[in-house]
């Protein structure tokens, strides 16, 4: 019932190898410690256990979700989309589709490095959020699906590999990567996440660079009470669909 589709085909493990000498070339290099070494072993722990739970209980809705998607437009319910790690590691990145089937990308692209490189944009922010205005590849079921952020259901199963975690800097797309400044580069100090401070603190109503300096905040805080923090305040924004897009 589910299918997937390539939404960025290529060869994953050049591509991998690209970006992580990019980051190792970078000032981003972790500084491991004892302590941070316990808490990563804690937190894969709670994500396997946390993303496992979530998938058994939210799994009739996602089936649905695939459902309604399938019926109501042409292409697969499920997109599988390339994107950069933890060290610049690229993985395969799944979620709901929710545009139009095989939609131009280069409108993404152009908004993707104009956004990161913080140049003046006055189509990138709609109704208060950055984005590509009135967007209209995004199909009805994918607006509402957007807005409620479940379209980000499938990457529980990307927890679950553990190419991500539940809390963590969103991953980006390579061609995203490709334009980051060095001190850009620390976000893929950790794996990325489900969700994160940025999301909590205005999601896509932030500049790149607000997000990035936030992201770094976590980094440089990061702490399984704070994890917990996180997800608990998640809640609330999602609900509110308070800068979703």
């Amino acid at each position: 019932m589910v299918t997937t589709t390539n939404d960025t085909p290529s060869l994953v493990q050049p591509e991998s190898d690209r970006f992580r000498t990019l980051y190792l070339m970078s000032l981003a290099q972790p500084q491991a410690t004892r302590s941070r070494e316990r808490y990563a072993v804690a937190k894969r722990l709670f994500d396997v256990i946390g993303s496992a739970l979530l998938v058994a209980l939210l799994s009739p809705m996602m089936l649905v979700i695939a459902v309604v998607i399938k019926a109501t437009s042409n292409g697969p319910a499920v997109l599988v989309q390339e994107r950069v790690g933890q060290g610049g590691r690229v993985f395969l990145f799944y979620k709901f589709r929710s545009m139009y089937d095989n939609p131009d990308r280069t409108t993404d692209e152009r908004f993707a490095r104009d956004y990161i490189n913080g140049e003046p944009n006055p189509a990138a922010k709609w109704e208060g959020v950055f984005k590509p205005a009135n967007d209209k590849r995004v199909t009805p079921v994918g607006r509402f699906l957007r807005k409620a952020s479940l379209d980000e259901l499938p990457q529980l199963f990307n927890v679950l590999a553990g190419d991500m975690s539940l809390v963590g800097p969103r991953p980006s797309m390579p061609y995203e990567v490709e334009v980051y400044k060095p001190w850009h580069f620390r976000r893929l100090e950790v794996p990325p996440g489900l969700t994160g401070l940025a999301q909590i603190h205005g999601r896509s109503n932030l500049t790149f660079r607000e997000i990035v300096k936030v992201d770094l905040e976590y980094i440089d805080q990061r702490s399984f009470l704070l994890d917990l923090r996180i997800l608990l305040k998640t809640i609330p924004v999602v609900l509110s669909g308070r800068g979703a897009r």
